[in-house]
């Protein structure tokens, strides 16, 4: 990111102006240090996440109410505090993002209405063909299936279940509030936004291993099982962590990501196996394939910065003088 120096080629005694590093212009420290700021500042977000779920000790799975319960209070403290460590990496490295922080994080009204619902569209378009195989395999039919999913008392058994509550409405609000809205801000003046949308998913990748240690404590599997479904789920939400970091600086909002986090865990990783062994497997491997070509189609004109409004990632590296930013336009 900072501008490569020299002395350059004087001619008629006119020397052209250097471009100064960015920090230098940002009145900070110099720009190796603030990527150091940046990476330990992450590091400890996602350290403080993972051991925010381990601070109650409980001989009870994971899957209980009671260590649910628990979970949620010491990781939404966690979550709650997290924009301070936004703001103490602005108070070491000096860059003023040129925003408030809220906005900075994506909580912001402006395009608040296609940032909610063209990234779930587009989410929902990848998904088509574990839809299709959803309803294909579900023994109720549409209009049933409407009536229970708008119905008052259905919405009160999910609210009452401690694991719709986990997978549906914290772990995304605060998983993309940590890994996203926090981190993004903080990595994408040291690296970039490109590399920053590959960066980020990696501490979110990293942070899900937990899940090795109570698997093995409760010897859910063999060892080599557990690890193997380690590096698989490190692999998956490596690639949709990128997504959403995608859909965040692209939008400029938190609630895309969020409702995208919550519909994939609803969903679960697409059962291609089933897929390929369905009765109807030619229509569904059909739907598959359309779903992803879609997506690939729609990706760039439903993510267009444009209808969104101003975007304050952009904005940040416009203060730091990287003003030609490829995902910004």
């Amino acid at each position: 990111m900072a501008a490569l120096g020299g002395d350059g080629l004087r001619l008629l005694s006119v020397s052209r102006p250097e471009r100064q590093p960015e920090s230098a212009a940002l009145g900070g420290p110099g720009p190796g240090l603030c990527c150091w700021v940046s990476v330990f500042s992450c590091l400890s977000l996602a350290c403080s996440y993972v051991g925010s779920l381990y601070v109650w000790k409980s001989e009870l799975p994971r899957d209980h109410p009671a260590v649910i319960k628990r979970r949620f209070t010491s990781v939404l403290v966690v979550s709650s505090l997290s924009p301070l460590c936004v703001l103490l990496w602005r108070e070491l490295t000096g860059i003023q993002p040129g925003t408030s922080l809220l906005t900075l994080m994506g909580f912001r009204l402006e395009g608040i209405f296609p940032a909610a619902l063209l990234p779930l569209l587009l989410t929902m378009i990848l998904f088509l063909g574990p839809l299709m195989q959803l309803s294909m395999d579900c023994p109720c039919d549409l209009a049933d299936g409407l009536k229970v999913v708008l119905a008052p008392r259905s919405w009160a058994r999910c609210l009452m279940d401690m694991r719709w509550l986990r997978n549906q409405v914290i772990a995304p609000l605060t998983e993309e509030l940590v890994f996203r809205a926090c981190m993004l801000p903080m990595l994408a003046p040291c690296t970039g936004l490109g590399p920053a949308v590959f960066t980020c998913p990696l501490f979110f990748g990293v942070a899900h291993f937990h899940h090795i240690f109570e698997q093995l404590r409760f010897r859910q599997s063999s060892v080599g099982s557990i690890f193997l479904s380690a590096a698989f789920q490190f692999s998956y939400t490596a690639v949709f962590g990128a997504y959403t970091a995608f859909l965040f600086i692209r939008t400029g909002h938190l609630i895309g990501p969020v409702l995208c986090h919550s519909f994939c865990n609803y969903m679960g990783f697409p059962a291609v196996c089933a897929a390929l062994e369905h009765p109807q497997r030619r229509p569904l491997l059909a739907g598959y394939a359309l779903g992803v070509g879609l997506f690939l189609l729609l990706l760039q004109p439903l993510t267009d910065p444009k209808l969104y409004g101003s975007l304050p990632l952009c904005v940040l590296l416009e203060q730091a003088g990287d003003s030609e930013a490829p995902l910004c336009s």
